[in-house]
């Protein structure tokens, strides 16, 4: 009853001659089976496809609305302590009147910008070309204005006159000063006084 039936679906759907009836029953059966089980697997691949598509847009979705990106880390509560800690520190470092120097000592902060304008100036000025007039004079007159600055407010003053830059920066003053007064102040300046004093401001920098 099987291949009756096989029959009778195979031969309409292929041709109306006699060759295609006289098809040996096994190969009709074949075909039968074929179109039976081929639908099924069909509408399997299908549903595989959809799925596969359904993930992949589901993915999509939540990856880009749903938060499965990377979540930003927290900081822990010592962390936290830290951060506050240290810009407390830093506001009152701002405000602080006081600075700690290279040689671990605590010194005023005016005092310490003075000192090291004096270092950074009088420095560029001795080794500038005398030369070159423009520039030795513009170095020359910073120089002097620093100077000026740091004696009218430093000089004697009992919290720094036992510093070792102070100590430092007076010799190196007081060198420059004395070979002017002798020599005039458009003498050219030795090389040894003028070693003798970078020696002075490089000593008294360390202390800053």
């Amino acid at each position: 009853m099987a291949l009756n039936a096989a029959a009778k679906i195979c031969v309409p759907t292929v041709s109306n001659t006699m060759e295609t009836v006289s098809r040996p029953e096994t190969e009709c059966k074949l075909q039968f089976r074929y179109h039976v089980v081929n639908p099924c697997k069909e509408a399997l691949s299908s549903r595989r496809l959809v799925i596969a598509r359904t993930s992949a847009s589901l993915f999509t979705v939540l990856t880009f609305n749903c938060g499965l990106t990377p979540l930003p880390v927290w900081a822990e509560p010592d962390d936290q302590n830290q951060d506050d800690q240290a810009v407390v520190g830093a506001i009152k470092s701002l405000f602080d009147p006081n600075e700690k120097t290279k040689s671990g000592k605590v010194l005023p902060k005016a005092y310490l910008k003075s000192a090291r304008e004096v270092v950074k100036t009088l420095r560029e000025s001795l080794k500038e070309d005398p030369k070159d007039i423009v520039k030795f004079r513009r170095t020359a007159d910073s120089a002097k204005e620093s100077i000026r600055d740091y004696l009218s407010n430093w000089k004697g003053q009992d919290k720094v006159a036992r510093e070792e830059s102070y100590v430092q920066l007076e010799k190196a003053i007081r060198s420059l000063a004395s070979f002017y007064s002798k020599a005039g102040p458009s003498a050219p300046l030795p090389e040894e006084i003028k070693n003798e004093i970078l020696n002075d401001l490089t000593t008294a920098e360390e202390f800053l």
